[in-house]
């Protein structure tokens, strides 16, 4: 058993893992998308994955989602198999795409998902303030830019009050700004322990992350903190970090 799964074993039997992949397998057509991951993401803390368009970020994220079909491994949600009526109770889900109404203003979306959830009209109040659109409640989400539809869709995850947060690319095309401050609400989020999977293709997101997962070709080429990030490169940029070991895995 080498120290990666040393480590994932630790951290299972000390009821710390939120996400769990083991021995991952995932084929799409004739391409093996995932040729096998095993990794595990603590309770309580923002986990990025990282990696260029087409690594197999989404294809992970949809694996913990419980609906993307695998050829073979395990993937375990808050304990319970990816998927399950019980897990999908409990996990957020962010999609690349928008998955709020576009005939419905901003506002009449949040309305309609806080109903779902139980929650009141205090509650979509703060949902929009969270993702910045207090501005554009009125507005018809289809009018809107992909960037705000994703943040519209973000504030219904926020309304469902899920332990788990999976966020495809939740911060693509935003000013920078806005970006800090939803990097904020998921370290909020985190010290609340909830636990958020937060895909990215930028790397200087990285350094906004508990611990970073990066992926290329459907690999783990590293599985680490920041730091260790920096430790196992010897590079203090994290692009560059990431440079040294994707031609180290390639090597």
């Amino acid at each position: 058993m080498d120290a990666l799964r040393i480590a994932h074993y630790i951290q299972r039997m000390l009821n710390i893992v939120a996400i769990e992949a083991e021995d991952l397998i995932v084929v799409r057509g004739d391409k093996l998308v995932i040729p096998g991951l095993t990794t595990a993401i603590p309770t309580g803390s923002v986990t990025g994955l990282l990696g260029p368009s087409g690594c197999g970020k989404t294809t992970l994220i949809r694996a913990i989602v419980g609906i993307q079909i695998i050829k073979s491994g395990r993937v375990t949600v808050l304990g319970s198999p990816a998927g399950t009526v019980t897990t999908r109770r409990k996990v957020g889900y962010v999609t690349q795409s928008s998955s709020v109404y576009p005939d419905l203003t901003v506002n009449q979306n949040l309305q309609y998902f806080a109903a779902l959830a139980g929650q009141d009209a205090a509650a979509i109040t703060e949902a929009i303030a969270n993702v910045g659109m207090k501005a554009d409640t009125r507005s018809l989400t289809g009018n809107l830019s992909g960037g705000q539809r994703t943040r519209v869709s973000l504030a219904a995850s926020l309304l469902a009050d899920p332990d788990v947060y999976l966020l495809d690319e939740p911060t693509v095309g935003l000013d920078p700004m806005l970006r800090r401050d939803l990097w904020k609400l998921f370290a909020g989020l985190a010290a609340d322990g909830k636990t958020l999977l937060v895909s990215s293709h930028v790397m200087d997101e990285a350094g906004r992350c508990d611990r970073v997962l990066l992926m290329r070709g459907g690999k783990l080429v590293a599985d680490a903190t920041p730091d260790g990030l920096r430790s196992q490169s010897g590079e203090d940029d994290l692009e560059r970090a990431f440079l040294v070991l994707a031609e180290r895995e390639v090597a």
